[in-house]
């Protein structure tokens, strides 16, 4: 990639980032891009983060975060590291796309579960009050989490809980009554027209039902939520997370554990037998990495605009965005592990990371076997 594609690619990111809503900006006509200054790493780096920050509202470092997900998994890109007040850098892959989102990786392992979360202190406690009604009590205390993984303090009321509601889905809150003058936001999304059948389905089935379709939307249950298919997005969700689980483990059998780095070369592996997993897993890395990169933004929405549907709908663009990359993370007959399982395995232990964190926000349980 030149200097001036590259220089494409980050405007590219910026009018997606506008898109999106995530940028309140023009669009700039050019992106300048440079070889890194001092404490700067990679190949280029950008200040239009620090040129955006004011005319958006927002900081330098917020802006440049916006942009480093939005060119994390691009092809060409190898990774996208931040420093400085909003300096974005930016690391090539001139070889096919082995090396990309080392840093992304890492990133996730490090965080586990709570990546995507944010730490803040103080702040206006947030009031959130349900109506009695299963989907509102439920969708109220997604809501909560998700608003407490973005630091801020929660506190969840409804009008009324039955006890069946807690047993079945395992809901909870913090008070009940009617609502108070200090209500920040009412959770009114579309009521159930059949809580019977619904809470028939169990717990994580049942949330599944409440919490995926948008709170103008309908719920419908039914007995395809308890499927064990490929048909059933929850089954394909956690049948990906439960296969990232199986090949760490399988991986320490084999005497090896996930490291992130380099994913691999078709060319290179197609000499040794293997390249058609390589290429599996190229071609499938950069929309992964990509899912992986967005989902701090798409935490955020959802707590922003108490949609939870948002999370459900992400975890599933991760899941099918991983699954055909899974059968090329361990090597075959007696081929030998080698530095490019090890990045594959970080990759999809990054995967069920981000997919255990997003199941847990909504309440759903993520088992290490199907």
């Amino acid at each position: 990639m030149t200097p001036v594609e590259l220089s494409r690619t980050v405007l590219h990111a910026v009018r997606r980032a506008v898109d999106a809503g995530e940028l309140s900006v023009a669009v700039p006509e050019r992106a300048v891009v440079t070889p890194p200054g001092p404490g700067g790493c990679g190949d280029y780096a950008t200040n239009v983060a620090l040129q955006l920050a004011r005319p958006a509202g927002q900081t330098p470092e917020r802006v440049a975060e916006v942009l480093r997900r939005r060119l994390v998994g691009v092809g060409g890109i190898a990774d996208v590291v931040l420093t400085g007040p909003g300096f974005i850098n930016i690391s090539l892959d001139e070889g096919g796309g082995g090396a990309i989102g080392v840093g992304l990786v890492a990133e996730v392992l490090r965080a586990g579960g709570r990546y995507g979360h944010v730490e803040r202190a103080g702040g206006a406690v947030v009031r959130l009050h349900c109506a009695r009604e299963v989907r509102a009590v439920v969708v109220g205390e997604v809501v909560g989490r998700l608003l407490r993984a973005q630091g801020v303090t929660v506190r969840t009321s409804a009008e009324g809980v039955e006890p069946r509601w807690t047993d079945v889905l395992g809901v909870r809150v913090d008070g009940g009554g009617s609502a108070s003058a200090e209500v920040s936001v009412n959770v009114r999304p579309v009521p159930v027209a059949d809580p019977d059948s619904l809470l028939a389905l169990g717990r994580d089935a049942g949330r599944w039902a409440l919490l995926r379709p948008a709170g103008h939307d309908r719920v419908r249950g039914g007995a395809e939520g308890l499927v064990q298919r490929e048909a059933n997005p929850l089954f394909r969700v956690r049948y990906v997370h439960a296969r990232t689980r199986a090949l760490a483990r399988n991986a320490a059998d084999l005497g090896f554990a996930a490291e992130p780095g380099a994913l691999g070369d078709a060319d290179a592996d197609a000499d040794a037998g293997a390249g058609a997993d390589a290429e599996r897993v190229l071609l499938a890395a950069p929309a992964t990495l990509a899912a992986l990169g967005d989902h701090p933004r798409v935490l955020a929405a959802a707590a922003e605009h108490r949609a939870p549907d948002r999370l459900a709908r992400h975890l599933v663009a991760v899941a099918d965005a991983a699954l055909p990359l899974l059968p090329g993370v361990l090597p075959r007959g007696g081929e030998k592990p080698s530095a490019a399982h090890r990045a594959r395995l970080a990759l999809a232990e990054a995967v069920g990371a981000v997919l255990a964190g997003g199941l847990s926000l909504l309440g759903i349980d993520a088992p290490d076997h199907i």
